[in-house]
């Protein structure tokens, strides 16, 4: 690859071997191919009687070849000019001059090294975000300008050695491919380095919005506001996720695909989200500017806005959205709601949004189970009654209520004659001493029908 500073060596600072004698360094197992080819090259040269020849004018010809080799890079790769980083076109030019050495110093009888030049450069590229790509190609302008560059001075010391052409090409060829496999190698270790550090980074921000916190904490206060956590006129709102079977969350890479698939989902909104898995759920904290400022008008609802494309997801996943919330502090609430959410949803409605939860809904979410063990005998009794009348019964109470307890219009959407509907409350009545046709009475029959069914 064409870097970072490095120390200008020359041939007085390793020790001189003649190209026959050089042999594969052991510095890396995955380029031992390449540098073992590259040793076999030198040596070829060594044998072609070139490098000795050549070795007087290298020290002197190395700023030419570096110049060509940037002008090269420049006219070949747009990616290097067309960067707004500073740093890119000093650290092209550095490296150039670094290639130019090491090709000088392997031409004088230097021994094939681990090429740090090209590790360290290969690393800041990754940190800067350069594009591997570019690098690459660089590496094959790399290639044609070091062959021309060694073929006009093999011209100029050796005149009539027509044969040395090919020799020449094979060592700019090796020279070039192992350079480009310990860049590629070390350029994609930084960029999972980089990834993993900054995955962990994000976990610990999310754990730490949902666990909350006190402003006090100096060191949580400045890990919030380096994310951007802190900046006023937001609205926070917790998003949660899993598998229609819970049992595929415990895969962590079906967890994982959940995760992705909310990511992509909200993608397309001008939404800021940070996302995980935890306790076997899909997890994403959305934020969005609440308000322009202080004096112009809220925006519209977070939570609304993402249920559209959360039902984008499809049927694999059972999703709860909480209220929208003006801080981050409200997080851990803003999960709670989300988790309620998430408990009330179903095949029949994917997507529950907690700001739509009926009061009675809520009550049988946090209630349901303590009490279900504590309801009056009546409840079973027209549970059974129900269930051998074909449920009819209860959906008999649910239409009377739906039709705000009007009998002629409940027999009309049930296709019933009204005395059948009069006759179905009377058993309903008689099976738990209820009558249906009074407010409390009808509050408690279907409160007490539906904990049990729950």
């Amino acid at each position: 690859m064409l870097g970072a500073d490095r120390t200008r060596r020359t041939g007085n600072n390793h020790r001189r071997i003649r190209p026959e004698s050089v042999k594969p360094p052991q510095f890396m197992s995955d380029q031992a191919a390449p540098a073992d080819s590259l040793a076999q090259a030198l040596a070829r040269l060594g044998q072609a009687g070139l490098t000795r020849e050549l070795a007087r004018t290298l020290p002197d010809d190395e700023p030419a070849l570096a110049a060509c080799l940037r002008r090269a890079v420049l006219e070949a790769v747009p990616a290097y000019s067309a960067s707004g980083n500073p740093e890119i076109l000093p650290d092209l030019e550095r490296h150039a001059r670094e290639h130019a050495q090491e090709v000088s110093r392997l031409l004088r009888g230097g021994a094939v090294e681990d090429l740090a030049f090209v590790r360290a450069y290969a690393q800041r590229c990754a940190e800067q975000r350069f594009p591997l790509e570019a690098t690459l190609q660089a590496q094959r302008c790399a290639q044609r300008v070091i062959g021309e560059w060694l073929r006009e001075r093999a011209a100029r010391v050796a005149p009539g050695a027509e044969a040395a052409g090919a020799v020449l090409a094979e060592f700019a060829t090796e020279y070039t491919s192992l350079t480009s496999s310990v860049g590629a190698a070390e350029y994609v270790a930084r960029t999972r380095s980089l990834a993993a550090s900054e995955s962990d980074s994000r976990a610990e921000l999310l754990d730490t919005l949902l666990k909350g916190f006190d402003e006090s904490d100096a060191r949580v206060a400045r890990l919030l506001k380096r994310a951007g956590y802190l900046e006023q006129r937001q609205a926070y709102c917790v998003v949660l996720a899993q598998s229609t079977d819970p049992v595929e969350m415990e895969n962590p890479a079906r967890a994982q695909r959940v995760t992705t698939a909310l990511h992509e989902a909200l993608a397309a909104l001008n939404v800021r989200m940070l996302s995980g898995v935890r306790n076997a759920l899909a997890i994403a904290v959305v934020s969005s500017m609440r308000r322009v400022s202080g004096w112009t008008a809220p925006q519209s609802n977070l939570a609304e806005r993402l249920r559209g494309r959360l039902l984008a997801l499809g049927p694999a996943v059972l999703i709860g959205v909480s209220q929208d919330h003006p801080s981050t502090s409200f997080v851990p609430r803003a999960y709670q709601e989300a988790a309620t959410a998430l408990g009330c949803a179903h095949v029949t409605e994917r997507v529950v949004m907690f700001a739509a939860l009926p009061v009675r809904r809520l009550l049988l979410h946090r209630a349901g189970d303590h009490l279900r063990s504590v309801l009056p005998a009546w409840v079973p009794a027209l549970v059974e009654a129900d269930e051998k009348a074909r449920g009819t019964l209860l959906q008999t109470l649910r239409a009377y209520a739906d039709a705000d307890m009007n009998v002629q219009k409940a027999a009309a959407q049930l296709a019933i004659h009204p005395n059948t509907m009069y006759a179905r409350l009377e058993r309903i009545r008689e099976v738990t001493g209820r009558d249906a046709q009074r407010y409390h009475d009808l509050t408690e029959l279907l409160l007490g029908t539906e904990c049990r069914l729950r």
